[in-house]
């Protein structure tokens, strides 16, 4: 009886979060506490939920499902069976019949018990880097159905607490954290100054029309690392680039995608194109993140209902726009300055596997480093750095998500290289606190800070103290 008068709980309800009251509350809830607490007596919408399903399961997720002939071929593609000893219950093909597929079976006639187990397998038990569909002889894809499954989990609040603030943070700032318009110019403003002396005429334009590029971040930049905004602008300075960054609809990153909020993630995505064709960019270059290239460039276009199927305007990763400032001149390497110890490069699933850029990462390394030493397997057959999908930041599933980071703790071992360039947020997020668990002696970093201490500068770029100096 007392389940029936609170079929919904304060925190943990079908509701979006949409208004700041609602996201204070979620983040006043430490750890999430009263919110799983609440979910444990969270009643399932069946009607709903079926009723999402044939409105939402079509051809290629059912065709999925009933050809997966259990082969197994796929349990080795997945980090997460090899970090769990092999364990049977790690094979992808099993976990997305054991969920998704008796969904399905029992037409969303299912209990609280059992979608709080689906939201268990769907956050931690997969990170939806799509490495199993490189290996199924049928093409079935876990990873995109384990997506299709978060979005019901979502519907029914069966969400992980920091997916459900992250999806809130989208919907209120267009942004995975509460940065306002005027905190993020701020930021710009305060590096370009902060950086000016070392850099002379160095600034981050904002809002500039026509630029010959359109520069967007992950949100973590502005509130945690906003050196790597002061970073991009040296790069992009010295390359002689005219550029500039939107004042709305500079934020690439999606934790709506991870949570499985379509209607966030569509929201998000078209922050982004009114940026796009407000300012009218030639093209748009993501910094050094997976996910935000994914979700804006591959995904985005489908969400916002794009018929071409691609952004406003041609989008680049931050990779392919220093690959071809390396190959064509723009940047110049001081041979001199080179990387001269042993370093691995950690392919992200994001750009790699799921939009076709496994060379680029190879070529940089090319550029810029003596020893480099591929990690194996490597381009789009490297695994998942351990923390994709947004389990980098689910408190509940750390000690999974601490498990699977043994496969990638393995591959930088066997390459002997104590320096892991990292060109995305969640790998770089992995990779650290990898070393944290496991203390094998690693180093690690972004592409930008590494070329900024390699690149040839210019004579009328340096400052003129320097130039006194040397003179």
């Amino acid at each position: 009886k007392g389940r029936r008068a609170m079929p919904e709980g304060k925190l943990c309800n079908t509701k979006n979060v949409d208004t700041k009251e609602q996201l204070q509350a979620l983040l006043a809830d430490k750890s999430g506490k009263q919110y799983y607490e609440e979910m444990n007596h969270l009643d399932v919408d069946r009607q709903k939920l079926w009723g999402t399903i044939q409105k939402t399961f079509k051809s290629r997720l059912k065709t999925w499902l009933e050809i997966c002939s259990h082969c197994g071929l796929c349990a080795e593609s997945c980090f997460y069976y090899i970090a769990n000893n092999k364990d049977p219950e790690q094979v992808p093909s099993y976990k997305i019949q054991a969920t998704l597929g008796q969904l399905i079976k029992r037409k969303g006639d299912v209990d609280n018990q059992f979608l709080q187990e689906c939201m268990d397998t769907a956050y931690a038990k997969c990170t939806c880097c799509t490495r199993c569909g490189l290996y199924c002889p049928f093409g079935i894809d876990t990873g995109v159905m384990f997506s299709y499954l978060r979005g019901l989990l979502f519907g029914q609040g069966f969400v992980p607490w920091e997916m459900k603030i992250g999806s809130g943070m989208h919907r209120i700032y267009r942004a995975q954290m509460d940065i306002t318009t005027e905190d993020w110019v701020d930021t710009c403003e305060w590096m370009a100054e902060e950086y000016e002396d070392d850099w002379p005429g160095l600034t981050i334009p904002v809002d500039k029309e026509n630029a010959d590029i359109l520069y967007t971040v992950n949100a973590r930049e502005p509130k945690h690392y906003p050196e790597d905004i002061a970073e991009a602008a040296i790069l992009f300075h010295v390359a002689g680039e005219n550029w500039t960054v939107p004042s709305e609809g500079w934020e690439e990153t999606s934790l709506a995608m991870f949570g499985g909020d379509w209607e966030a993630c569509r929201m998000q995505v078209e922050s982004v194109y009114e940026a796009m064709e407000r300012l009218k960019a030639k093209r748009m270059v993501v910094t050094e993140c997976g996910h935000a290239y994914r979700a804006t460039v591959i995904e985005g276009p489908y969400w916002a209902g794009l018929e071409s199927g691609k952004t406003p305007i041609e989008s680049f990763h931050y990779v392919e726009w220093l690959a071809e400032a390396l190959r064509t001149g723009k940047l110049k390497i001081d041979p001199s300055k080179k990387i001269k110890e042993p370093v691995t490069y950690q392919d992200s699933c994001n750009y790699v596997r799921n939009a076709g850029l496994a060379d680029i990462g190879q070529e940089i390394m090319s550029y810029i480093a003596e020893d480099f030493r591929p990690m194996t397997p490597n381009r789009e057959h490297n695994f998942c750095c351990g923390g994709g999908g947004g389990l980098n930041g689910i408190g509940r599933y750390r000690q999974q998500r601490n498990i699977g980071l043994k496969v990638k703790r393995d591959q930088i071992l066997a390459t002997g290289a104590k320096l892991v360039i990292s060109p995305c947020h969640n790998c770089w997020d992995a990779i650290r606190d990898l070393e944290e668990v496991y203390k094998i002696g690693i180093r690690w970093s972004f592409l930008k800070p590494l070329l900024i201490n390699m690149i040839v500068v210019p004579e009328h770029l340096k400052p003129k103290e320097e130039e006194e100096e040397m003179a």
